[in-house]
């Protein structure tokens, strides 16, 4: 199994099991150019998250849209592996393609982010991704205080 198989399906084992081998932590997944960090903040794998960060993954690497491992956590409402991504000194400066850091990406108006929210739900539910809106709308003026 690939690593970002292992991270979306949640096997941390065999996650671990990629870090021992030195399997590339930071290898773009083709479609989104996700890194398997980002799959697993995306798809709310904290032990994963956490397992990648320790194995020294580049916090600062970037997908198609110009976003980090912390823009994907902000955006998708991930308090806890945004504090994990903090911790571990990840930049809260970097710009994605549309110009908006981490902190950006979450000072907009949750109705007007939704609908984005609700596509990204269809185009990944196959997947097995699950995000509770109202969490995600909670977590979002929070989320803006820890990036400051």
């Amino acid at each position: 199994m690939d690593i970002h198989t292992a991270v979306i399906k949640g096997k941390l084992e065999v996650v671990k099991q990629h870090i021992k081998a030195g399997t590339d932590m930071n290898q773009k997944e083709p479609m989104s150019s996700a890194t398997p960090l980002m799959s697993a903040i995306t798809f709310n794998k904290p032990a994963i998250a956490k397992a990648l960060i320790e194995a020294n993954a580049n916090l600062s690497v970037k997908n198609k849209d110009g976003s980090t491992a912390l823009h994907t956590a902000a955006f998708f409402g991930r308090i806890k592996m945004v504090q994990m991504l903090l911790d571990a000194k990840a930049d809260k400066t970097i710009k994605n393609n549309f110009g908006a850091t981490p902190r950006e990406t979450v000072l907009g108006e949750f109705a007007q982010m939704k609908p984005v929210y609700e596509m990204l739900i269809q185009q990944l539910k196959p997947m097995g991704f699950v995000l509770n809106l109202e969490e995600v709308k909670k977590a979002r003026p929070m989320i803006a205080k820890m990036l400051r």
